[in-house]
């Protein structure tokens, strides 16, 4: 395609931006977040590659019947029902699905967050179409995981969240935030901006249900209950880049240690400075970084991967 950016709806209510032309590259947002987030990249990469950015279903512009999509030439319609599969096998798959729609074989996966975990699910289930992964502060590689994330998982957050996302909370959330800016904290950033921004979807009901979909799928009172670990050697035959904010409340950058030690051919890059999305906070060294991976990648290997996984 041409070096244009379309914003689209798969067959099945998956919205996505289609921009840019070349090597295909597929970003995965994380939880509480949409496809917007990878803006910046998109914009920075999209001359040297087409980028596939889809909101998972629950996120965005995915988020099912009440809600309003985007058709082939952008006019708005009314979106499908939500799946009831929120785990990472059930993104993935929709994924996979988005995949087979667009005529892509083979792609990277830039997964962030719980984008992580469903790229490492996608590379997993469906080794063929997954070149090479770049895992962003990535769930899915050990236990440890925020309190605030593993109390969503208790009974009675759904009658929690709603009021996190209300308005008066909204108001007094951006107030502190901003005085707390002005005085120039430390740990006042892009990222604590993001994550606070996040949760204004737990004023939807259909995202707020999702979003305990997901965590219920994947998180429980001790931490992350779905780990990458025990399959990571099986993904050994492609390049792996792993990058961590060395500031991430939410997961911490430790976790890292664990492709490395299975993987010792990946790439890790922890940026001190940064918290859990690195590439908003460091935006700079995220896409340096990321467009030095993707151009020195090899050339395909999906027909061996096939054979192996066969």
């Amino acid at each position: 395609m041409t070096d244009t950016t379309s914003d689209l709806c798969s067959s099945a209510g998956l919205a996505f931006t289609d921009a840019g032309s070349g090597p295909p590259v597929l970003m995965i947002h994380g939880l509480i977040s949409d496809r917007s987030t990878w803006d910046g990249e998109i914009e920075g990469l999209r001359r040297t590659h087409r980028i596939i950015a889809p909101d998972l279903f629950g996120h965005g512009q995915s988020v099912g019947s009440d809600s309003v999509g985007l058709d082939d030439v952008g006019t708005a319609k009314p979106g499908p029902e939500l799946p009831g599969d929120y785990s990472l096998g059930g993104h993935a798959a929709s994924l996979r699905d988005l995949l087979d729609e667009l005529g892509l074989r083979e792609v990277t996966v830039v997964g962030h967050s719980l984008g992580g975990g469903v790229a490492m699910e996608l590379a997993y289930l469906f080794p063929e179409r997954v070149r090479a992964l770049v895992l962003v502060s990535s769930g899915g590689l050990g236990v440890e995981l925020s309190p605030a994330l593993r109390a969503a998982t208790l009974p009675g957050s759904e009658w929690v969240l709603p009021l996190i996302g209300s308005d008066w909370a909204r108001y007094a959330g951006n107030t502190a935030l901003s005085l707390m800016s002005r005085v120039g904290l430390p740990w006042v950033s892009a990222s604590t901006t993001a994550a606070w921004a996040g949760m204004a979807t737990f004023a939807d009901t259909l995202k707020r249900n999702a979003f305990l979909a997901t965590t219920r799928a994947v998180i429980g009172l001790r931490g992350q209950t779905i780990s990458a670990i025990p399959r990571l050697r099986q993904m050994a035959d492609r390049p792996i880049l792993v990058i961590w904010g060395g500031r991430d409340r939410l997961i911490p950058a430790a976790h890292a240690a664990a492709v490395k030690e299975l993987l010792p051919d990946s790439t890790i890059e922890i940026f001190t400075r940064a918290g859990h999305f690195p590439h908003l906070d460091e935006p700079d060294r995220f896409h340096r970084v990321l467009a030095d991976f993707l151009a020195a990648l090899p050339k395909s290997n999906a027909r061996s991967r096939a054979s192996r996984r066969g």
